[in-house]
C-alpha cells in the first residue's frame, strides 16, 4: 500500500475511513467516478483505490477496476494470512447507508444551497449525525436529481430523515 493510502470517493463507506484512522491508513476522497480515483492515484503515487460499486483499481497491475484481479488479490491475501475472507473483513465494520434521490428541476439542481430552508435542513442533519455518521448531498451529473446520503447507526431513522430532506428539496426545486 503505497504511502499507506487508499483512494476512494465521497461515497466511500464511513466504516473504511474509521478503519483507516484506527490503523494509520489515509483514505482520500474524490468525486464519484473511476476516472477521478485514477487521477488522484496517479497524481499522488498511490496504488490502491476504487469505488463503493466494487470498481477496485490496483495500479501496480492495471489502470481500471477489474473484478478478476480483485478476486486474485483477495485470494492471495487469504493464502498469505491463512485466514478466511470473513476473518479479513472483520477489520472493518461497514456503516449503514441510505441514499434517497430528490427529483428536481434540472436547471435548479445546482442551486439547492441558495434556498434557506434547504440549507438550514442540511445544517441540522449534519449536526444531528456529526458524532456517529455523516450527511452527503450531491447532484447527479446526468439526471435531474439531488442525492441525499446519510450514514449512521439507525437505518430506519436515517431513511426517514433522508426522505424528509428529499421531499423538502422536491418542493422547493420544481
Amino acid at each position: 500500500l503505497e504511502k499507506n493510502t487508499i483512494v476512494g470517493t465521497v461515497m466511500t463507506n464511513l466504516g473504511l475511513m474509521m478503519m483507516g484512522k484506527e490503523h494509520g491508513i489515509s483514505v482520500l476522497q474524490t468525486n464519484v467516478g473511476d476516472r477521478y480515483v485514477l487521477e488522484k492515484m496517479k497524481e499522488g503515487g498511490y496504488n490502491v483505490g476504487g469505488e463503493q460499486s466494487g470498481h477496485i483499481i490496483f495500479l501496480d497491475q492495471n489502470t481500471t477496476g477489474d473484478g478478476v484481479l480483485t478476486a486474485v488479490q483477495l485470494l492471495t491475501v487469504m493464502k498469505e494470512k491463512g485466514k478466511k475472507a470473513s476473518e479479513l473483513s472483520a477489520v472493518m465494520q461497514s456503516m449503514p447507508q441510505v441514499l434517497v434521490n430528490a427529483k428536481v428541476n434540472n436547471a435548479k439542481k445546482e442551486h439547492y444551497m441558495e434556498v434557506a430552508e434547504i440549507r438550514e435542513a442540511i445544517a441540522a442533519l449534519q449536526e444531528e449525525f456529526r458524532q456517529d455518521g455523516r450527511v452527503l448531498i450531491r447532484t447527479s451529473g446526468t439526471e435531474p436529481l439531488v442525492r441525499v446520503m446519510i450514514e449512521g447507526r439507525d437505518l430506519a431513522h436515517m431513511q426517514r430523515r433522508a426522505e424528509d430532506l428529499a421531499k423538502l428539496m422536491e418542493n422547493y426545486l420544481q
